[in-house]
């Protein structure tokens, strides 16, 4: 999942959604078109390239069928709310589109995501995706709505010539946080102009606020619990690892580890730590996703040839070191067809023309994806398609996934305003917390949460 978010206009998003999605109901449906939607970026087009071959494949073995693509040029905040609003009308619904995970539940519940079981029965290639793969796109009833594109984990990048010349050794794995304030300490210490140790804080950048960074902290604290505790079935207010969490982040932040809290909430300051503190060698580490390798290979945004010389990667640490002893998150997108759709059968088949092997393949390798199909995970140009595939697998062992909930979003949302409000200095952790479990009990009500 690639997580990158910006504040949005809902009315500039209204009006956007005029040229979304398929026929109006007054013009008719022929039966000859598939609309696809999807994300596009100047630093994301490796998924307008897998459409543009599925959409060839597709006509080439479809006669007399044609696929219109409708990429949204946008990030990630503004697809979603252009996309939810499109979906909302059957004048405007795409038959097709790509379809963050944690979106799904929520879409499921409001109506929008064409439930697939009777078509996944007579699809081979099914039982080739892994059960991660397979639970995707599931909703609670344990049907199937969405088709896995591919998932992710989060670990730590780090520049070894920054921590070299810091006097920490090569290659790097702190065992608990306070290995990494030490790290941290060391390289500003010998290096005054480098950001030692970022993690994304505020709303500014979203959800990759808590997915590559504040969850990584949540999930190691031996709370036990962390956002959702399945047993209830309830969310976790009260607890000492939320604390915990909003107190490593005010330290990294207050003794000038990570970036200025203004430049923390610009939407694009993912877009400097790839493309310029890297390379540049002014940023020490930071705790991103195994997609990365992606924008500096060859063709990519950010190309930057040294790269896999230069970075190393290592796993994010427990609080204390205690068991499993380290800590990832792990998300992904699907594609889904439009409850609305007037073509089922041939929108369901385009969605598995994007998603067979030879697809799958090229598309896991060149937005450095982690395989949910077992037969790309096993072949060669997979595995050596990038110096960290291994070290980034490595990181399923100890992943963990958001709680697929039609809440989430909202809960998302109240844990970045809480990160927001401590690196800014407006509330304590302690009040940034008690915040976070008022904001929840809104959300879901009393009865919904669990003191942890």
């Amino acid at each position: 999942m690639r997580v990158r978010i910006a504040v949005t206009s809902i009315a500039a998003a209204a009006a956007a959604v005029l040229v979304l999605g398929g026929c109006s109901a007054d013009e008719g449906d022929t039966g000859d078109t598939v609309t696809v939607v999807y994300s596009k970026t100047n630093s994301f087009t490796v998924l307008d390239d897998l459409m543009q071959t599925a959409k060839k494949e597709f006509e080439a073995s479809h006669e007399g069928i044609t696929v219109e693509l409708q990429p949204i040029t946008a990030t990630d905040d503004d697809y979603k709310t252009r996309l939810q609003l499109s979906l909302a009308s059957p004048d405007t619904a795409p038959d097709v589109f790509y379809e963050d995970t944690f979106n799904v539940r929520s879409d499921i519940e409001a109506g929008y995501l064409l439930k697939l079981d009777d078509k996944l029965g007579s699809w081979d290639d099914w039982k080739m995706f892994d059960d991660a793969g397979r639970t995707a796109g599931q909703g609670e009833d344990g049907s199937t709505y969405a088709l896995p594109l591919g998932t992710d984990t989060r670990v730590i990048w780090y520049n070894k010539d920054v921590f070299e010349k810091a006097g920490i050794s090569t290659p790097w794995q702190p065992e608990s946080w306070d290995d990494i304030l030490a790290a941290a300490a060391q390289i500003k210490s010998s290096q005054p102009d480098v950001v030692p140790f970022n993690m994304y804080a505020g709303t500014g950048t979203g959800e990759g606020t808590v997915m590559q960074s504040f969850y990584e902290l949540l999930y190691g604290t031996g709370d036990g619990t962390g956002l959702y505790d399945d047993d209830a079935g309830k969310w976790v207010v009260g607890s000492q690892g939320f604390v915990d969490s909003l107190s490593f982040l005010e330290k990294l932040y207050d003794e000038g580890y990570a970036v200025s809290p203004d430049k923390a909430l610009d939407p694009n300051v993912w877009q400097a730590v790839f493309g310029e503190w890297f390379p540049k060698g002014t940023l020490g580490a930071t705790v991103e996703g195994s997609y990365t390798p992606s924008f500096w290979a060859e063709g990519g945004d950010f190309a930057w040839p040294e790269y896999a010389d230069t970075m190393g990667v290592a796993l994010f640490p427990t609080q204390d070191g205690q068991e499993p002893g380290g800590v990832s998150m792990s998300g992904g997108w699907t594609l889904a067809a439009s409850a609305q759709t007037d073509v089922p059968d041939l929108a369901f088949e385009f969605m598995t023309t994007v998603v067979n092997k030879k697809n799958a393949l090229w598309y896991a390798i060149n937005n450095a994806q982690i395989a949910v199909r077992t037969d790309v995970a096993q072949e060669q140009t997979y595995l050596e398609a990038n110096p960290f595939v291994e070290a980034v697998t490595d990181a399923v062992s100890v992943t963990h996934f958001r709680p697929a909930k039609s809440d989430y979003p909202q809960v998302s949302v109240a844990a970045q305003e809480a990160t927001e409000a401590v690196i800014t200095g407006q509330k304590s952790p302690a009040e940034a917390a008690a915040a976070y479990d008022d904001a929840v009990r809104e959300i879901v009500g009393d009865d919904g949460v669990v003191t942890g």
